[in-house]
């Protein structure tokens, strides 16, 4: 009896259990340079058992490895049409420690979930992949040329993505890009994403005296927390909206299309209380609308002063902000960090100093590509009707990059659901939302192949 792509899928995952519990095991956390090399090998090893080419890209002065990896076209393929799949291999750091209930980097089945540091993001996501290759190549063999770029910064901004792109764009060439996760909302739907938002994230840093002064002199000495404060206070009305003068001049409207995506998005208010613990109303009486295309200003975080335990009545010298700012498409991360500079100086704040630490641009594919649409067409098939298109995500990551350069759409598709808790303890995915998402790659791919 033949087997069918879904069958296949089903032996195959059964098959790569251990290999998924071997990738978590490795405790590949970037910001800490941990276990790098070893997952690199990893990866190697893995590529290589399903056929593929691989290549380690360290020619990126300052770079994690790249690992890239190639898979030729089946017999009765479609050789014309290649498809770049983009993956990390790093993960968060697993701490607050205290607050797992299993050990961070071991693979446990726990209320039909499978909880990991990097399950959800983004480790478990290449696996399933790679469990799809394995269910084709058992059936009808690869329908399209495939080719895998894994990273190992992106839980550190992916600082060398842009270079990396540039000098191996040739190698990169593909008709379509799909990114390294998503999957499902608070309703359940399953969301089919085309972009992302950018940021740009910058310190606000004032120095009000050369020391601390004893606190009794705030009679007459200005304070550098409160300092900052003001200034902060300055860039953001209570409506939430950024008062910063040509803040939101590029913003590009939404097409006719992205509006009608967007307005059938569902936001469920009660489950997204529960599942953050929300205690304050939502700041946006539209918070789809506000996900897809609002901009935000929002602080990281304040330092200044003493903070430890007991008293110490000190007048601190220099207060300091971390902030960040998601943008929306023709936003530009350099050019709003010099508006802000400016407003800051027109609000009479000219001793505080913006100091810009990175930017990503943001990034939305075309909703009518004709890829994106047979990705919403094969979601029908393995989700039935709980399918949503995102026009982006509201989050950031380095697409721009592989969009702009290879001129390829992006889509965004994944094993993930509203409680997976990325970069949280007790991280998860659901093993049938696992199943699932290997089964519509694999079918992604076939319907792509033969398009």
């Amino acid at each position: 009896m033949t087997m069918t792509l879904k069958q296949a899928v089903e032996q195959a995952l059964v098959a790569d259990r251990d290999r998924l519990a071997a990738y978590v095991k490795l405790e590949t956390v970037s910001a800490q340079h941990r276990g790098i090399s070893e997952t690199v090998d990893f990866l190697e090893q893995a590529f290589r058992a399903v056929g593929a080419a691989v290549t380690v890209w360290r020619d990126v002065a300052g770079s994690h490895p790249f690992v890239f990896a190639t898979l030729p076209v089946g017999p009765t393929g479609n050789a014309d049409k290649t498809l770049l799949f983009y993956n990390h291999y790093d993960v968060q750091p697993p701490e607050p420690l205290d607050e797992w209930q299993t050990a961070p980097f071991d693979l446990t089945e726990v209320d039909g979930k499978y909880v990991a540091r990097g399950v959800s993001d983004d480790k478990g996501e290449l696996m399933a992949r790679l469990s799809a290759v394995k269910a084709l190549q058992a059936t009808s063999g690869l329908p399209c040329n495939l080719k895998f770029v894994v990273e190992g910064e992106e839980e550190i901004g992916s600082p060398h993505i842009a270079p990396m792109v540039q000098q191996h764009a040739a190698e990169l060439a593909a008709d379509v890009i799909v990114w390294e996760t998503g999957g499902k909302d608070a309703d359940e739907n399953f969301d089919i994403t085309c972009g992302v938002k950018g940021i740009m994230s910058f310190e606000l840093r004032v120095k009000t005296a050369e020391k601390d002064l004893h606190s009794s002199l705030a009679a007459y000495a200005d304070n550098a927390a409160w300092r900052l404060t003001r200034a902060l206070a300055s860039l953001r009305g209570p409506d939430n909206r950024v008062l910063v003068e040509g803040f939101y001049d590029d913003v590009r409207a939404l097409t006719a299309e992205e509006q009608r995506a967007t307005a059938a998005l569902p936001f469920n208010e009660t489950t997204t209380r529960e599942t953050f613990g929300l205690k304050r109303p939502l700041v946006t009486a539209d918070p789809v609308a506000a996900l897809v295309n609002a901009t935000t200003m929002t602080i990281n975080g304040l330092s200044s002063g003493y903070e430890g335990e007991g008293v110490k009545t000190v007048l601190p010298k220099q207060a300091t902000a971390k902030l960040d700012c998601r943008l929306v498409p023709n936003q530009e991360p350099k050019k709003l960090a010099q508006l802000i500079q400016a407003q800051l100086v027109r609000n009479g704040f000219e001793d505080v100093e913006v100091v810009y630490l990175l930017g990503e641009k943001p990034f939305r594919s075309n909703l009518t590509d004709p890829f994106v649409q047979l990705a919403v067409k094969t979601a029908a098939k393995v989700y039935g009707g709980r399918v949503k298109l995102v026009p982006n995500a509201a989050g950031t990551g380095p697409q721009v990059f592989f969009g702009e350069t290879l001129q390829a759409p992006i889509v965004a598709f994944g094993t993930t659901w509203a409680g997976s808790g990325p970069h949280a303890p007790n991280e998860n995915i659901r093993i049938a939302d696992y199943q699932q998402d290997a089964w519509y790659t694999a079918e992604v791919l076939r319907n792509f192949g033969m398009e």
